[in-house]
């Protein structure tokens, strides 16, 4: 049986990831700072619920003692938790703006990974997921022809730009371990709030995700993709 964690799973692409891999076999842990609606989102979904906070220490650290008491492993690590509210211009680019946002969507990527790199290295074949965006690609926002070309957003962008960059360095240094960022696409959820053309399902903005989850250990590590392949850095 596969291990799995998906941090941020109560809602939105961690549920409708955590819905999938339960589907495909997977113990799913999802991981939710509310207790009350991580608890009800896993029971409607046969998952595992663990209350873990990706900004705290203590909470992580919780969460790690749960699963080694529990399981002793962990197969697949799902980094999804994420925060929207870094979506501003230069002009309103301030401290008080990117802090929370930088707490979140890079220092609890790097906490949440640095925390449960014991339990990875106890499965046969590790594999990380780090929910990214194209708007953190290098290569996407200055290239004309594509959409995130459009956006001057130095708080969010830069914050995922971070994110792909730990992916880059965590598959470098950690041979035995899949590590690999996906870009899941405009995905109806609530962390944006918008709605209408061009946004796909959260099932469908899943996909990509679940794709990299389940690839074992013979699969790719340090790519960045989406649901139509290979991205740019």
């Amino acid at each position: 049986m596969t291990i799995t964690l998906v941090t941020g799973g109560n809602k939105g692409l961690g549920r409708a990831t955590a819905h999938r891999l339960v589907e495909l076999g997977h113990t799913v842990y999802l991981g939710a700072r509310d207790i009350e609606r991580g608890e009800t989102a896993a029971g409607e979904l046969g998952a595992r619920f663990v209350q873990l906070d990706v900004t705290d220490d203590a909470s992580v650290s919780a969460a790690v003692e749960e699963l080694t008491r529990r399981e002793g492993r962990l197969d697949v690590l799902i980094n999804n938790a994420g925060v929207y509210e870094g979506m501003v211009g230069p002009e309103d680019a301030s401290m008080d703006v990117a802090r929370p946002v930088f707490e979140v969507n890079v220092l609890g990527t790097l906490r949440v990974t640095h925390a449960f790199l014991p339990l990875l290295r106890a499965s046969e074949a590790p594999v990380i997921v780090n929910v990214s965006t194209g708007l953190g690609s290098f290569g996407a926002v200055t290239d004309p022809e594509r959409n995130e070309f459009r956006y001057a957003l130095p708080v969010y962008a830069s914050s995922k730009a971070a994110v792909n960059m730990l992916t880059v360095q965590y598959a470098k240094g950690l041979p035995d371990v899949r590590v690999n960022a996906v870009e899941p696409g405009f995905s109806a959820t609530d962390l944006h709030g918008m709605t209408g053309h061009g946004i796909q399902t959260v099932e469908q903005g899943a996909e990509v995700i679940v794709r990299l989850a389940v690839i074992g250990k013979d699969g790719p590590t340090g790519t960045f993709s989406d649901g139509n392949g290979i991205l740019p850095w």
